[in-house]
């Protein structure tokens, strides 16, 4: 199951909120490149026409495409200082057989924290 940490909704429940986007949902999605990494993206975006949220979390409504939830199952979106001043959101595979190794990922939504990879 993919997860929000709580620092992460909330970055993104302000990030929402600054945009005036606070009525849209997170859409996030994954994608494997030809060399087996994974490339995460997420930002703000309603339910496509019949499209059910994939998650709500932390007061955070998530949209989860169907191509990309087997690349995110068993992932944990979180909000973390990198460095001092330096924050990123990062994907965290848990620890699973499919996945033995942590994860970052760029965030590509205006306003949602650093673009960094936070790798």
């Amino acid at each position: 199951m993919f997860t929000l940490t709580a620092a992460a909704a909330a970055r993104i429940r302000q990030s929402a909120i600054e945009g005036g986007m606070a009525d849209l949902a997170l859409r996030v999605a994954a994608r494997q490149e030809s060399d087996g990494s994974i490339t995460y993206g997420m930002g703000f975006d309603e339910p496509g026409e019949g499209e059910r949220p994939s998650l709500q979390a932390e007061g955070v409504t998530v949209l989860i495409a169907g191509s990309s939830r087997p690349l995110l199952q068993d992932t944990q979106l979180d909000f973390v200082e990198l460095n001092p001043g330096e924050f990123s959101f990062i994907f965290v595979p848990q620890a699973s057989e499919a996945s033995g190794a942590a994860g970052c990922g760029n965030c590509s939504s205006a306003g949602c924290g650093s673009r960094g990879s936070g790798c």
